[in-house]
Parts: structure tokens; sequence; C-alpha cells
């Protein structure tokens, strides 16, 4: 529980949030994973690929982003003359951490024939380090432009390039990173509900295991797995990925039924991503009143990843608007 600092007790946050949002001609962006109350006062609510547009395209001064760390700084590399704010900077990714920049940099120049086509949950010196820049959204459709021939490394998360390797019958070299939430997913469990929902389709992210995204009847990113519940005929949806997307689903198909996937206990509690929870209506509030914590890049390195980064918008601009991996 949250225990709010005595000079914000009696405050309205989210009048004062509106507030400061005005005045410092602010943009709240949050990813789907936040919490709901964070989702519902930001200016614009996506999965990575979106947000990355948004924070390009922004004409505000100030980005304050509600996601995690490395979001965050895809904002600030995108808009260096732009203040970016992060309410927590302890907000990271199990994934970034999987991949220290020193190591990623050795296991490129040990495979010198080989491009790194990087997902974009990693740190900004191994986007500087990579060649493309991928999202769950955006990946089917980059990785489709690259030649055959071509030989990859795909980093940092095993499970989304082992299902692209799958699916398109591409051979990769796999960093051996993993998402610690889609990692949670019980195989056993799941085949539990699905016993108990026998007509409810599941809906799975590609940072899930195999024997998750196996019993998948659609797999895609946040964005795609919003778009397959409201094209989908059912009435119920089992959901395989951070449970908070299913705020959205709920507020666009309030008639629709929605049930995260389980945890190896049961339930979806472990599923709830550590580093998104750390941002709070309190946190953001003094970020926009404080202007920190600041994201800060040095040039060199804002520019080594900025060329991977608009290597991927330019690349996934055919994709607009599907924003998924596709059914099974």
């Amino acid at each position: 529980m949250t225990v709010m600092p005595a000079d914000l007790k009696g405050l309205d946050l989210r009048a004062e949030i509106d507030r400061l949002r005005k005045e410092r001609n602010a943009v709240i962006l949050a990813h789907y994973y936040q919490k709901p109350e964070l989702q519902d006062l930001a200016d614009f609510v996506g999965d990575s690929l979106e947000l990355s547009r948004k924070a390009a395209e922004t004409d505000a001064d100030v980005i304050a982003f509600c996601g995690v760390k490395f979001m965050a700084e895809v904002a600030k590399i995108l808009s260096p003359e732009k203040t970016v704010i992060l309410p927590d900077m302890a907000a990271g990714c199990s994934l970034e951490d999987s991949c220290p920049p020193e190591k990623f940099k050795a296991f490129r120049e040990a495979h010198p024939d080989h491009i790194a086509l990087t997902y974009i949950n990693c740190s900004t010196e191994v986007k500087a380090l990579s060649d493309i820049i991928v999202t769950s959204s955006s990946a089917e459709t980059i990785l489709q432009q690259i030649p055959a021939d071509q030989k990859i490394i795909f980093g940092p998360d095993r499970h989304l390039g082992g299902y692209l390797s799958r699916k398109f019958n591409r051979e990769m070299l796999l960093w051996p990173g993993v998402c610690i939430v889609h990692e949670a997913f019980s195989e056993t469990e799941l085949l539990k509900l699905k016993a108990q929902h026998p007509g409810a389709p599941i809906a799975a992210h590609p940072e899930c295991p195999p024997t998750i995204v196996d019993h998948a009847d659609y797999v895609g990113s946040t964005s795609g797995i919003l778009n397959y519940a409201k094209a989908m005929e059912g009435d119920t949806l089992i959901v395989a990925t951070e449970p908070h997307i299913i705020h959205q689903m709920s507020r666009a198909l309030p008639d629709k039924t929605f049930i995260g996937a389980p945890g190896a206990d049961g339930n979806c509690n472990c599923n709830i991503c550590p580093y998104m929870a750390l941002n709070t209506m309190e946190k953001l509030y003094l970020s926009l009143r404080d202007l920190t914590p600041r994201i800060e890049i040095e040039e060199t390195l804002r520019l080594g990843a900025k060329k991977s980064l608009d290597a991927m918008l330019g690349m996934a601009s055919t994709s607009v608007g599907k924003g998924d991996l596709g059914a099974r």
C-alpha cells in the first residue's frame, strides 16, 4: 500500500495533475500495464510501438511517462529537446537487466555476419549496439523485410524470438532473456481455466513461453490482444499477459468477460509487473511538480540508439493499425 507523504494529504491529486499538465504543457503517456487510475488520466494509453510514435509526434514541452525506464528513454531519444520525466526511476525491466551492454557487445563481435534485431525492452546502450529495434506489434512486419539469407541475432527476449523463429522458419541466435511476468503463467492452471470455460479463446503475449503460446488462439502485442477482443465473436476471453490490459478491454467492451490467465498458485497476483506498479498518482504529481526524476542521455549515445529506433519506425510504418502477430 502506498503511504502518502504528509505534504500531499488533503490534495485532490487528479485535479492537481490536471493543473500541472496544463501549466507545464505536458503530455502524459501510459502503458497498458499501468494501474487503472494512471491509464484513466493519461492523454494517451498504448503499447511500446504506439507510445514510441506518440513520443516522436508530441508538441508538448514535457513528457510524463507512466511506464518503465527504457520507455521513457525512448521518448528522450526521439525528442531530446523535451523534458522527459518518469514517476519512479526504479521502474526497470527484467529483460533489460538480462542483457548487460558489455556482454551484448561481445556477443555481437563474436558474430560479425549477423545483424542485431533487438526487442525494445532493452537499455539505451544496447539499442546503440543494435541495427533494428522491434516491438511485439512490429516484429513480424520488420522480420519479413529482412532478406532470408541474412543471419540474425535476436535479443533480449528468447520467447518472442523463438516464436518468430518458429512462425517464419527463420534461424536466429537468441539471447537468453525472459520477462519475469510472462514466465509466471502456469500451463497446468491455464488448462484448468480452459476446462472451466471451454468456449473461451486464449489470447497470449509472445513474451510467454511456448507452453502458454502453444495453447493460444491468438498471439500478439497488448494492442493486438485488445483488437482481438473487439473482433472476436464470443463473450469471454482468457488473457495471458499482464492483467492491467483488462482495464482497457472492460472499458471498451463492458458486455464481455475477460479472465486473466493464472500463475502457478492459481491466481494472477504473481503476473502483475512489479516495475510498472512502482508508478503511482502521488509520484506522478510530484514528478510534474518538480520535473524530476528526469531522463538524461549523453548525445553520442542518444544518436547511436536513435538509428536503430528510426529503422524500426520506418520499417513498421506499413503495420500501422494492425498491431499484432497474428491469429493461430
